[in-house]
């Protein structure tokens, strides 16, 4: 339940399943489920200052600024709507302080789309190209590195590792930010992630040797901006890294399946792609916050 406080402030009532962080052993892992405990949650909007401007967005973190472990959640190339509101609440409410900024600040505020937005139709790509553009290489790691510094100054992250997720384009951009903060970020996960794989000489993948988080890329089948030619080129490039990383091809998946307001929204498969998400951070964030 979402419910106003003030101008832009909510507090989300909830409850969650507590998940201890997993208990590995060679090639397997599995989550112990707890009974099911109460979660209050508050919503604010935020600030946060980058080297080219000032990004609006939104802190979900616990109510009584218990601190918890921080992620920053990037959002699909349709910018913060109610669909991934959701979706970064409900992160929030397994044990997280979730991040959501707008990647688009030097476009426009919030919302980026003032109308229904049709891909394919001459309006909704010009508007892509426009949100799109000024987002270079460089200026991904810029933003990352200051919505990161956000997350770990606020009062409510713990002060260890943080996680980064990533959808449809921010896929990549959740690489930039592991690579631009390799002390900070030890996990990243992409779902649908875009061009992780390409010839050009900034393509995400020529940055592993500068990650030490632990990846996890959720694959769409039949995706133009990802084909498979490029999912098997870039998996052969992780097999020669040294780190972790998990790489899977969701079958009947389309582009967008993730996100509720998607026209090709899979349910079955975006609740796997969830339960991806939270162990991965269950092995990587909460276990490093038990042992602060």
């Amino acid at each position: 339940m979402v419910l106003p406080i003030k101008d832009g402030v909510y507090r989300i009532q909830a409850q969650r399943t507590r998940n201890e962080a997993p208990h590995e052993r060679p090639g397997e892992s599995e989550v112990e489920e707890l009974e099911p405990e109460a979660v209050h949650l508050i919503e604010q909007p935020v600030e946060i200052r980058t080297p080219d401007g000032t990004a609006e967005g939104f802190l979900c973190h616990d109510e009584n600024q218990k601190r918890l472990p921080g992620v920053l959640y990037l959002t699909d190339i349709g910018g913060i709507r109610e669909a991934n509101r959701g979706m970064a609440r409900r992160l929030a409410e397994q044990g997280y302080t979730v991040l959501v900024p707008n990647l688009f600040y030097r476009t426009g505020k919030l919302p980026v789309f003032h109308f229904e937005f049709k891909f394919g139709e001459e309006r909704t790509m010009k508007r892509l190209a426009e949100l799109s553009g000024p987002l270079t290489p460089e200026a991904m790691e810029r933003d990352a590195v200051a919505y990161l510094d956000f997350l770990s100054s606020s009062n409510s992250a713990t002060p260890g590792p943080m996680g980064v997720v990533g959808f449809c384009f921010s896929g990549a951009m959740a690489m930039r930010a592991a690579a631009a903060r390799p002390d900070r970020v030890a996990a990243v996960a992409s779902f649908h992630g875009g061009r992780l794989y390409t010839d050009q000489p900034t393509s995400p993948h020529r940055l592993l040797a500068r990650i030490r988080a632990r990846l996890y890329f959720g694959h769409a089948s039949n995706d133009r901006s990802m084909p498979a030619e490029a999912i098997a080129k870039f998996e052969d490039v992780m097999k020669s890294w040294s780190g972790h990383y998990e790489s899977e091809t969701y079958d009947g998946a389309l582009h967008g399946w993730t996100v509720p307001d998607s026209p090709v929204y899979n349910h079955a498969q975006a609740e796997r792609a969830f339960q991806k998400l939270t162990e991965l951070l269950a092995a990587t964030l909460k276990r490093c916050a038990a042992s602060l």
